[in-house]
């Protein structure tokens, strides 16, 4: 792309690179020297050099920058030099490509000049009226002298768009004072989450997406080391090569937005095994600068340019270090000129790279209720749990963060959070070569909710030759001997060069009192020995898993969900003298396996998509008949309605597992209701009332759709029992309505569950009447909208065209026009209609009941 009519100057600090790597003399003969290992070097452009020669790439514009000849033997002393020792690396992580390119293997340290700093170089027809000015900040100097600034930085009558790539974030050097005085409007501050982190912005990593993006609002809105940073007006947070957050600040009102992809979180895409790469910064910025002269050729609102330009930067890092140095140093141009091409067999395009408003709250209530999942819907999380049984996760979900370990795939934060914890502590404990005590992890879950699997799946992840699974059940265990030998068993199998991962099973079982088995294991998890007789041995490395048989979480195996202070005292006592506070001080991580029940009617939205992803599971496992070949589930509505929404499932997972066993599958081509085992049955796992009602929802809805019609419609003969409106169609009963008045009552009627989904809401039959419930206004308003909506539709689908009189001989009518321009009156009398709805539906035994809890933030902007 050609990009010649805006002119573009880079700058900054300057550094060359020095490659050093060895190969292999290919003759099987020859002299002595050529059956050695043969040391090769070359010299290429690093910092603003490396960034000109990028941006160059991305553009296609001729770049205004400091220009140096490149030749390692005759560069001068004072210019600075990293040198870098690079190796074959695999071009990617599967097993099956054997491909292979040069990337970095250590880094061997700088070279700078005797005294001073390094050099800094002019730039080369340097240009006042510049319209992008990118400056490379490494803190090796250039930020302090002001003579190799771009012109147009420094002159008062120019006002260019900056982006500025620093790794040294602060408010004192000269530069930025420069930027902050006279710039500041037109500035893009590029920096890496992990330089943040670098000068003790306190952002976590690689646990979840939301984790990471409410850290950083949090810490730009309260960290004073960062204020200054806060007064951008653009600032971009690369977080590895898989997302970065945009933050916004037009002085009246602060807001971020993160990017990512769905399937990587941050830092996985570089594996350890792969090497390493400079300039993935430099790259990110190039893509960055292309999407902003893009967008200055059609005077794009630059906020729209960054957030097309943060793609393009995350697509372009990624191919760059894919394509390493390439597959031989000498022959291989870099940089790639196909970095800034999208072709036909790119592995990332800028399409799959999802963006989101981030929560701004302080409060930690509204922060762990935010969900990726739930503003990335466009549908309720029931239409998407639907989606992912019907058509697998992969389909379901290619627009919000997947976690995968092994076999495991969560979706929910918490449970990602969780196992990502784990996971870290267990790649810090096979790291690590000093240590001999065992790992101690603790697990909760309700019975049936799969604390074994998770973990395992998790561990078998990381080192699956290594790691070998050891399973002990405390509450069959008769004595001490007992326990013995079973530390006996681990100590032989860490002897054999495994890992052991030992799961105690319900190690909070009785065993001489409360919590016996407790104080059997502080000298395991603590020194790493046990004792037996008058013997100490070592039980060598291991990772010891407690998973809990009592106690369904951590907070309760600890007391904290008792509220009552003389109960918490009397429980605190018991729970000392079991020596459970030092058992707790000993372990390093826990996690709350959440099962298919919600565990928390407020707080647990997703408890509905993890029944969908086991049960999808299951389908695939153990009836792999009814997933046909375009991977779609062959269930009936009514029985995966039921599956998904019981109210509670009696033995958590295993009577998912059951009611599928149980049902008539072998021979069948589709899940028929008629499939299901009979009600004496399912009552063994689930409210079989309950589990009906939502099995037959259809048909119960269905025939007493011609009932709700009518009712609604004489609510509203009632409500029109005012002056005539020439406007307004007289309202007859419903005996003496045409057949096409009445067809169009019974659509409202079938259309009222979809319009209730908006809204969150969902249409349930029940036995008994229930109490009819009462919209607020916001609600009531979004579906008087979508009611109109849907109605002029179906006006002008039958042939209705608008008119500011009414003739229905003519199919003619003033309302065939959007809401907004509705007059107030006419918008009330629709709002009034709404109201009846819930009177209507209850007197036909429908509930409307809320497809999932909304919480404080939500449920505010309903009430807005």
């Amino acid at each position: 792309m050609k990009q010649k009519d805006i002119k573009i100057v880079v700058s900054g600090d300057i550094c060359v690179n020095v490659h050093q790597w060895t190969t292999r003399y290919q003759c099987k003969s020859g002299f002595n020297w050529q059956y050695f290992p043969q040391l090769h070097h070359n010299v290429k452009s690093g910092a603003a050099l490396l960034l000109a020669k990028f941006v160059s790439l991305a553009t296609g514009a001729a770049i205004c920058s400091p220009r140096i000849q490149i030749n390692g033997e005759s560069l001068p002393p004072e210019i600075l030099r990293s040198t870098l020792e690079l190796e074959l690396f695999p071009v990617t992580n599967l097993e099956k490509d054997t491909s292979k390119v040069y990337r970095i293997a250590n880094f061997l340290g700088f070279t700078g000049p005797v005294s001073g700093l390094p050099a800094l170089l002019p730039i080369v027809d340097d240009a006042v009226n510049a319209g992008l000015v990118i400056l490379d900040d490494n803190n090796d100097g250039f930020n302090l002298h002001e003579e190799y600034w771009p012109l147009a930085l420094k002159s008062p009558d120019t006002s260019p768009i900056v982006i500025y790539k620093t790794n040294n974030p602060t408010s004192s050097n000269p530069l930025w004072k420069q930027i902050e005085n006279f710039h500041l409007n037109n500035t893009i501050v590029v920096i890496y989450g992990n330089d943040l982190r670098a000068k003790g912005v306190n952002i976590s990593k690689g646990l979840s997406w939301e984790k990471t993006a409410l850290d950083f609002v949090w810490q730009i809105n309260n960290n004073p080391n960062l204020t200054f940073l806060a007064k951008a007006c653009h600032l971009v947070v690369p977080l590895g090569l898989e997302g970065a957050i945009y933050y916004q600040n037009d002085g009246a009102a602060a807001e971020s937005r993160l990017f990512f992809m769905t399937n990587e979180f941050e830092g996985s895409f570089i594996k350890e095994s792969q090497g390493k790469m400079y300039g993935l910064a430099s790259c990110f910025v190039a893509g960055l600068a292309h999407s902003i002269v893009a967008g200055m050729h059609v005077q794009e609102e630059l906020g729209k340019s960054i957030a097309e330009g943060i793609r393009e930067g995350i697509v372009a890092a990624q191919k760059y270090y894919t394509y390493g140095f390439g597959a031989n140093v000498e022959k291989s141009e870099f940089p790639n000129p196909l970095l800034f091409v999208e072709g036909e067999n790119d592995f990332i395009y800028k399409e799959q790279i999802q963006d989101v408003p981030i929560r701004n709250s302080n409060n930690p209530k509204c922060q762990a209720c935010w969900y990726i999942i739930k503003d990335k819907s466009s549908t309720g999380l029931s239409e998407i749990a639907y989606d992912i049984v019907k058509n697998g996760e992969k389909s379901a979900l290619k627009f919000i963060p997947i976690a995968k370990f092994g076999n495991l795939i969560t979706v929910d934060r918490t449970e990602i959070e969780s196992y990502r914890s784990i996971k870290n502590l267990i790649l810090e404990y096979i790291s690590a070569k000093n240590i001999v005590r065992p790992l101690s992890i603790a697990v909760f879950g309700t019975p049936g909710s799969g604390k074994s699997f998770g973990v395992t799946e998790v561990a078998s992840s990381i080192a699956p030759n290594l790691i070998q699974k050891l399973n002990f059940n405390l509450s069959q265990l008769q004595s001490l001997p007992d326990l013995i030998a079973a530390f006996h068993k681990v100590r032989d199998l860490s002897l054999e060069g495994k890992l052991p991962l030992v799961f105690f099973d319900e190690f909070d079982s009785s065993f001489n009192g409360h919590l016996g088995w407790l104080k059997y294991f502080l000298a395991p998890m603590q020194d790493g020995v046990f004792r037996e007789g008058d013997s100490l041995h070592p039980l060598g490395r291991a990772i010891f898993v407690f998973a809990g048989g009592t106690s369904n979480t951590f907070t309760e195996f600890c007391g904290e969900t008792l509220h009552d202070e003389s109960e918490y005292k009397q429980f605190f006592k018991q729970f000392q003298s079991a020596k459970g506070p030092d058992f707790v001080s000993r372990l390093r991580g826990y996690v709350n396996i959440l099962g298919p029940n919600q565990t928390d009617e407020h707080g647990d939205h997703l408890f509905i998509i993890r029944r969908a992803m086991l049960l999808r599971s299951l389908l695939e496992r153990k009836t792999p008949h009814l997933i046909n070949e375009r991977r779609q589930a062959q269930i009936d509505d009514g029985v995966l309605r039921a599956l998904l929404k019981a109210p509670r499932y009696k033995h958590e997972s295993r009577s998912m597992e059951a009611i599928l066993e149980m049902s008539r599958l072998s021979n069948a081509r589709k899940w028929e209701q008629s499939h299901l085992p009979p009600k004496e049955q399912l009552k063994l796992h689930v409210d079989e009332e309950q589990f009906s009602r939502h099995l037959m929802q259809d048909a119960f809805y269905s025939e007493k759709i011609e009932q709700l019609a009518m009712d609604l419609h004489n609510k509203y003969v009632l409500l029109r029992e005012e002056p005539h409106n020439p406007n307004v169609c007289c309202i007859q009963p419903w005996d003496e309505l045409n057949e096409d008045r009445k067809n169009s009552a019974r659509n409202l009627i079938k259309h009222i569950p979809s319009a209730l989904r908006k809204i969150n809401y969902d249409v349930v039959s029940v036995k008994d009447k229930p109490e009819a419930i009462e919209f607020t206004e916001r609600e009531l308003q979004i579906l008087a909208e979508y009611e109109h909506k849907r109605w002029s539709l179906e006006k002008k689908e039958a042939g209705w065209k608008y008119c500011d009189t009414l003739d229905e001989q003519k199919k003619l009518h003033p309302f065939l026009i959007p809401w907004d321009s509705l007059t107030t009156v006419f918008q009330n009398k629709l709002i009034e209609n709404v109201k009846y709805w819930p009177v209507v539906l209850t007197n036909s035994n429908f509930a409307i009941e809320r497809l999932k809890s909304l919480c404080y933030c939500e449920a505010q902007q309903l009430e807005q």
